[in-house]
């Protein structure tokens, strides 16, 4: 049978319920990267997680698959299923099942001869296993810490590692699952607790990064070892796939819109660029170290206090300085707050009883357009050092009078 809820390969998984659940919008003919049939086995593999969440629409182009999801009705992640859907063989399981049948007390230790004879005596010769499966499965499951492996003397020893009592920090875990980066780690933590519903509800709450979990993973290991890594990149505009030879330093997350972003610094440009994580595939770790990482992630941290969001410095450009002046009503002091909240690297001074003035200096002011455009109807007077963007942001709103059939501004400054 051709569809099967298991999967081998998530990599694949994750550009399906990218492309198609997530950015959506696209109907089964516009789908051309592999054949239809793929395709189909794909959606009813993906519905068959997030059937509950899934709706569609009939166009002119025929009908377009997406996700609806009301964050303030779900306790977790519905993203998650997707990561506990890992496929395996029989001999796998057997294997697993045996070690553990075994090794069922910590206090139980078995050289690898002494865990093979066990095996077999256990399955009764009805399968038998090498001493090579035996020892790579051993290792797999000492680097995931579930295994315990001791030398005394010339003999490797096997334990099963100690089980930690977690049940009384249930409302942690719940929550650090839907609220940190790679949170299904909580929620595979959530599985060995007593089923219980979640506390947490959130009004803003980003679950399609779930999807990103792998690849952030593998960014988190490499930079604890200062190693580089290739990775594919993708380029929404230029619609091509690059490799890319990396070091990262740093992953941003946007507390506006979810995105995640890799901070990594390009030896064959010599530049740090900032990559969307959910246009990066195929990341693998390499052996080579690089030797000025701390330099890189101090340059980088040195550049934070002029990043509004994650544009970074270009040689030959200068700063952009962003200033403007709000009004604010006697019973407004929310605002004034806001203002010192959102303000990032900015500077909030007062002007007088109703007047504030903002001032910034940043690498790219166009960052701020969609913040600054939330304060409209406040700015009296606003001005950029670049000409260009100062232009670009009162064309924006040149359009935007159009649209509503605005025919004069009444403050020219704006």
């Amino acid at each position: 049978m051709s569809y099967s809820e298991l999967i081998k390969n998530f990599e694949k998984v994750r550009a399906y319920m990218r492309d198609f659940y997530v950015y959506g919008f696209k109907s089964r003919n516009e789908f051309n990267a592999k054949s239809l049939r793929s395709y189909d086995d794909e959606r009813r593999r993906i519905e068959s997680w997030l059937g509950d969440y899934m709706r569609f629409k009939r166009t002119s182009e025929g009908k377009n698959v997406f996700i609806s999801i009301d964050s303030r009705n779900i306790h977790e992640n519905p993203f998650y299923k997707a990561w506990k859907s890992k496929t395996f063989t029989d001999g796998d399981i057997t294997l697993h099942f045996a070690i553990f049948d075994i090794l069922h007390s910590p206090e139980i230790h078995k050289t690898l001869n002494e865990l093979i004879e066990d095996i077999d005596c256990l399955l009764d010769s009805k399968i038998s296993f090498d001493e090579s499966t035996l020892r790579k499965k051993l290792k797999e499951y000492v680097q995931e810490g579930i295994i315990k492996a001791e030398k005394k003397g010339r003999k490797i020893y096997y334990s099963r590692s100690l089980t930690i009592d977690i049940s009384n920090y249930q409302d942690v875990i719940d929550f650090y699952s839907e609220v940190a980066p790679c949170g299904v780690i909580g929620s595979f933590l959530k599985d060995k607790l007593d089923k219980h519903d979640g506390i947490f509800l959130f009004k803003h709450h980003y679950i399609t990064q779930a999807i990103d979990s792998e690849i952030m993973v593998k960014a988190f290991l490499a930079m604890s070892e200062h190693h580089y890594i290739t990775v594919k990149g993708y380029h929404r505009h230029q619609k091509e796939t690059k490799k890319l030879s990396l070091v990262p330093l740093k992953i941003y997350i946007s507390a506006q819109n979810g995105r995640q972003y890799l901070m990594a610094y390009e030896e064959k440009t010599d530049k740090i660029n900032s990559y969307r994580l959910d246009y990066l595939t195929d990341m693998q770790i390499e052996e080579k170290v690089c030797l000025n990482f701390e330099y890189l992630r101090q340059k980088l941290n040195d550049s934070e206090k002029y990043m509004w969001g994650v544009s970074f410095w270009r040689k030959d450009e200068k700063l952009e300085r962003v200033e403007f002046d709000i009004f604010v009503q006697n019973d407004e002091d929310y605002i004034i707050r806001r203002l010192e909240r959102e303000k990032r690297c900015g500077r909030v001074y007062k002007i007088d009883d109703k007047h504030y003035h903002f001032v910034a200096e940043v690498f790219d002011a166009r960052e701020m357009f969609p913040w600054l455009r939330t304060f409209i109807s406040r700015i009296v007077k606003i001005n950029f050092s670049n000409n260009e963007t100062e232009k670009l942001f009162k064309d924006d709103l040149k359009k935007m009078y159009e649209i509503y059939e605005i025919d004069e501004v009444e403050d020219e400054s704006i």
